[in-house]
Formats: C-alpha cells, structure tokens, sequence
C-alpha cells in the first residue's frame, strides 16, 4: 500500500509543480524616493560602477507605472572615501566619465556632498571641488543627519566580478 501512496504523490506533485514554478511580476507601489547614498569606496575607479547603483535607482521610477519625474526623487550621495579624488577639479581630465555622469545626475537634483573632514586629509580645499559638490563638515555627521530625516541609507557593494553570466546562468 505505501508504494501505491508514495507513487500517487509523485504523480500529484508532478502534476501541479509546473504550476507553481512559474514567476509572476509585481508593481510594487513605490513612493517617491528619500534615499542617501553612500560612498565610500577603496578604489576611486569603483565610483563608475557606484553610479549605477543611482541610475538603478532613478531610471526604473521614471518608468511606467511609475512616472516619477527627477523632481519628484530627493537623493543625496556622501562622498568620503577614496573616490573623494574624482570630484577634485585638478583630477577631471583622469575621471571625465564619472564626471560628467555625476554632473548629469546633479542637474536632475541629485545632490553630491563631501566630507571636508576628508578632503582635509586629502590636502583639498572647497575651491579644490566640482562646481555641483557641497563640502559639508563630516561625512559621518552627514549620514546620521539624512537618516534623522527620513533617508534610507543605500550602500553600493563594489564586487570584483570574477565569473562571467554565461557560465554560471
């Protein structure tokens, strides 16, 4: 009897696994974003692959169902790592890319600041800066101080890929 019972739930699971294996998309009624960013990078070539982790966030928001214009996104990225580099004016010909992307997400009210505590170490001045950063006094403070507003707080993983999608898919 046990193998007749053990055969019919095979065959019953089977039957409905099909069903159940299928993915199904989801709108998720977002709301307009309060989010802060931060960076805080050991290699100031990963700010290039940091800013997609804000395109990843703005672009799916200006979509359908969505709409969401830039104005409608408060997002604000704290610099303070070793990417502080590449938003000093004497390094712009080295990091014109990422300079020019981040100067875009500024014009659609991206707001970038950095740590003058860093810059300090850095030996930089504010004149030292891009024309859209704002020096604000810690990087640490600055972070505490978006969240106390509401903020959520996204910090971009920077991995090394080492396996390729087709191999592993």
């Amino acid at each position: 009897m046990k193998p007749v019972l053990t055969l019919l739930m095979l065959v019953w699971l089977g039957t409905i696994a099909p069903a159940q294996a299928a993915g199904k998309w989801v709108a998720t009624p977002y709301a307009p974003p309060k989010v802060m960013f931060e960076f805080y990078l050991d290699d100031p070539q990963k700010i290039g692959s940091a800013l997609y982790w804000v395109r990843s966030l703005m672009n799916p928001l200006q979509e359908a169902p969505y709409n969401y214009s830039p104005e409608d996104m408060n997002i604000v990225v704290v610099i303070h790592g070793t990417e502080i580099v590449t938003v000093a004016t004497k390094n712009e010909a080295k990091y014109q890319e990422v300079v020019d992307r981040m100067r875009y997400y500024a014009d659609l009210g991206v707001s970038f600041k950095v740590c003058g505590q860093a810059a300090e170490d850095f030996g930089y001045a504010v004149a030292d800066f891009q024309d859209f950063i704002e020096v604000v006094p810690n990087g640490i403070v600055e972070l505490a101080h978006w969240q106390q507003q509401g903020y959520a707080l996204i910090v971009p993983k920077i991995l090394e890929k080492t396996i390729d999608i087709e191999s592993i898919r």
